[in-house]
């Protein structure tokens, strides 16, 4: 498979973030298969038609259930809000697409079960969207982890914090709703650092939470667009319905104990999306803030100049970085989806699975289910009881 036509339903934050790395791939990825932006879909006729225009894309329709059907598209990309998820990608598997679908993969895990179900019985490929695995740093923290060069792993610690909705004015947007997002900072901050922590740790074996939603009304929005929003103080109010902040703890199966922490109410912290790493050997720590670099520690490091050191992962021997700039000239959040979309265009021309897919999109909503059980119990949740 030489190309790649793709239908996109969604078209505002992600789908800005999703067209742009369809439309660079090919002029700095150039032997993988290259995408063709076929279609994207957009409820509002006068906002699709707009950004069908700006991003490149070759038409637009505001019916999804067109998109899948047509005979001239190989892969639906789905970044629209959680609620559609499950009913785009049951219909784009029924129809034979193949399926790249935003995380989280589902509202419910039960839905996200269906939703694997079906894109194995009809055969396709299937990826979900964790971008941040994709981050040259993170790569190398994960090639020091299996080279055992940090030996057996004791602590992974990990937070995501955000303060866009500090101000207790900030209107009522979808994210808010748990009947369209399905759950708050857990399911939007704590998915990614639940994937990163399967990425490079492994499978965690029970989980013991805590949760606090706390404003509990918001201004009713006149008008959202991906992380912002338009709504007066003096506006209608309705109920926020998710978590403002979850924190967890864990243990992985492989005996490694966790934390988690995830809100969008830590002034200050525009995306700290952070994670440490300790072992028999060595430790790693990194910050999506300062996402070109990664701190590393060894103990065998001689006596007098020991301490974290601070490695530019920019040079050519790092994950992707051949493609890019010379060393020291930095990439941004933007090149993480282009490096997800590398391995999706790669894995369709050899015919295999992309990775991360729906398998790895079920075992974070199992994990974020066995948490919200736990915090609804306060008790311990092993996660193969949900």
């Amino acid at each position: 498979m030489e190309q790649v036509r793709v239908g996109m339903v969604g078209y505002k934050f992600m789908g800005k973030a999703h067209s742009h790395a369809y439309r660079d791939l090919p002029m700095f990825f150039p032997k993988t298969a290259k995408p063709v932006m076929k279609a994207i879909c957009g409820r509002d006729a006068d906002g699709v038609a707009q950004a069908a225009e700006q991003f490149g894309w070759e038409s637009y329709t505001t019916d999804w259930r067109e998109l899948v059907k047509r005979d001239d598209i190989d892969l639906i990309d789905i970044n629209a809000p959680s609620d559609a998820h499950k009913a785009i990608a049951l219909a784009a598997a029924a129809g034979g697409k193949h399926v790249f679908c935003e995380k989280p993969l589902a509202l419910t895990l039960k839905d996200s079960r269906e939703m694997l179900q079906a894109v194995e019985a009809a055969g396709v490929k299937h990826m979900i969207g964790f971008n941040y695995r994709f981050t040259p740093a993170v790569l190398l923290a994960k090639k020091l982890i299996q080279e055992g060069r940090l030996g057996h792993i004791y602590h992974f610690r990990a937070w995501f914090l955000q303060d866009w909705i500090v101000d207790p004015d900030f209107p009522l947007v979808w994210r808010l709703q748990k009947e369209v997002a399905g759950s708050g900072s857990h399911g939007d901050l704590g998915a990614h650092l639940i994937d990163l922590a399967h990425f490079l740790v492994g499978e965690m074996k029970e989980v013991i939470g805590m949760s606090e939603t706390f404003i509990r009304e918001r201004p009713l929005p006149s008008m959202m667009t991906g992380l912002s929003a338009k709504g007066g103080r003096d506006a209608p109010r309705g109920p926020v319905t998710v978590d403002d902040a979850t924190l967890f703890l864990a243990r992985f199966a492989g005996g490694a104990l966790a934390s988690f922490e995830a809100t969008r109410f830590a002034p200050g912290h525009r995306c700290t999306n952070a994670f440490e790493i300790n072992g028999s050997k060595g430790s790693v720590k990194f910050d999506f803030e300062r996402m070109n670099e990664l701190l590393v520690y060894f103990t065998k490091d001689a006596e007098d100049v020991q301490g974290f050191r601070r490695v530019l992962a920019t040079d050519p021997s790092h994950a992707y970085s051949e493609a890019w700039w010379p060393p020291g000239h930095t990439i941004g959040y933007e090149h993480t989806f282009i490096h997800e979309t590398v391995e999706l265009m790669q894995a369709l021309a050899e015919d295999r699975q992309p990775v991360p897919n729906f398998h790895d999109g079920v075992k974070c909503q199992q994990v974020l289910e066995a948490v919200d059980l736990s915090i609804a119990e306060r008790r311990w949740v092993q996660v193969d009881e949900v």
